[in-house]
């Protein structure tokens, strides 16, 4: 969707579209959270660079997000707080037709990590779903044990739809993920509470 807003705010974080110029703040926090952050990611494919260690990598990273945007298969975003870059949040592998749906993907710095940051985010990035792209429905996929993520989508009472057995490739082990959901409909009825207690 081309008009879809590149820029958008919640009461304290700001989502935008990463550039180029944003590789020094990008590789900064995940290199300093890298504990944090990869038993939690998929391996990169082999042969393919690790944009923390090349600029060109994450040039090429930023390349394919804005490509996905041109198409309307995915939005990306980084979240920042105070201006300074904190994590991502991102829209992807999102389907028209009879589904209408997109799938949700997120993290954090972990100096960051405890301030409520990520559901702020996220509420702003159902909104921008639902109202800019027209979607009916986006999913969010998390495995059991990472209670931080979970805390997430509890905080903001998504709804659980159950445990999808071996679902996603991540750090070389197929893994179960709970799956969270979240409607147009929900939206509607939960949409002023959302929003007055996380943005506005």
């Amino acid at each position: 969707m081309r008009g879809a807003a590149t820029e958008l705010h919640g009461r304290r974080v700001t989502l935008r579209p990463l550039r180029v110029d944003d590789y020094d703040a990008w590789r900064s926090v995940r290199q300093r959270s890298a504990d944090w952050l990869l038993k939690w990611e998929p391996r990169l494919p082999p042969g393919q660079p690790d944009p923390t260690r090349s600029a060109a990598a994450f040039g090429a990273r930023c390349s394919a997000r804005q490509r996905e945007w041109q198409l309307g298969s995915g939005y990306g975003f980084g979240i920042f707080v105070g201006g300074r870059f904190a994590g991502e949040i991102n829209l992807s592998g999102l389907q028209r037709g009879p589904f209408q749906n997109a799938y949700v993907g997120y993290w954090i710095g972990d100096e960051f990590a405890g301030n409520s940051y990520v559901p702020e985010a996220l509420v702003v990035l159902i909104r921008f779903a639902f109202e800019e792209l027209g979607l009916h429905r986006i999913q969010v996929a998390i495995i059991p044990r990472n209670r931080n993520s979970r805390r997430v989508v509890e905080k903001l009472a998504l709804r659980e739809e159950g445990v999808a057995q071996r679902y996603l490739e991540i750090n070389g082990v197929w893994e179960d993920h709970v799956r969270y959901a979240i409607t147009s409909e929900e939206w509607d009825d939960r949409r002023e509470q959302l929003l007055k207690e996380w943005v506005e």
